[in-house]
């Protein structure tokens, strides 16, 4: 258990019988009233934010996360396959756990994999990855110094707005934080 005035942002905690992710944290003491933390969280489970009041006396559990670095394997449709990369077992996780990170996922992919329990909770994806353009308009020659952008779809089903210097079969390196095109790969 730890005071409420030490949560930080990234910390999980254990409120209600659920898990939250602390997303953002103010500590407010107004006037001559008893201070308070205000909390921004969002629910593991369901993936909901919301905000929460605590006192600055409250105390709430941690939760102990175990991390393990997992191999992508690949998918049936309904699961998703994962290999643990120290002793080889696999396992399948269902989309509601890997939410929208499913349209980076793509063969011998390393992420990491939380645990809660034994029980996973969330993945952990790398800040980029590198995918193949399988769908795009053609290119345009010389067209390289230009802000104008158009839409490439991924082998994973993504859809990016690159440059137009882009063509199809073309490797792209994409920010998983933003879903947003960097550079060739």
């Amino acid at each position: 258990m730890i005071a409420s005035t030490q949560m930080r942002p990234g910390m999980v905690i254990k409120f209600n019988n659920d898990l939250f992710s602390i997303f953002s944290v103010n500590h407010r003491t107004p006037g001559n009233l008893r201070g308070f933390v205000q909390a921004k969280m969002r629910n593991l489970r369901s993936g909901t934010m919301m905000e929460h009041r605590f006192s600055s006396e409250d105390r709430v559990e941690r939760a102990m996360l175990a991390e393990q670095e997992m191999e992508y394997l690949y998918d049936d449709g309904e699961y998703y396959y994962f290999m643990n990369t120290e002793n080889y077992e696999q396992m399948h996780l269902m989309k509601d756990i890997l939410g929208d990170g499913v349209s980076y996922l793509v063969p011998q992919l390393r992420v990491k994999v939380e645990f809660y329990e034994g029980k996973p909770i969330s993945v952990e994806l790398p800040p980029t990855v590198d995918l193949t353009v399988v769908e795009t308009e053609p290119g345009m020659k010389g067209a390289s110094v230009s802000n104008v952008t158009k839409p490439a779809k991924t082998e994973t089903g993504l859809v990016v707005q690159v440059p137009p210097f882009i063509a199809e079969g073309e490797k792209i390196r994409v920010n998983t934080a933003e879903g947003t095109y960097q550079e060739r790969a």
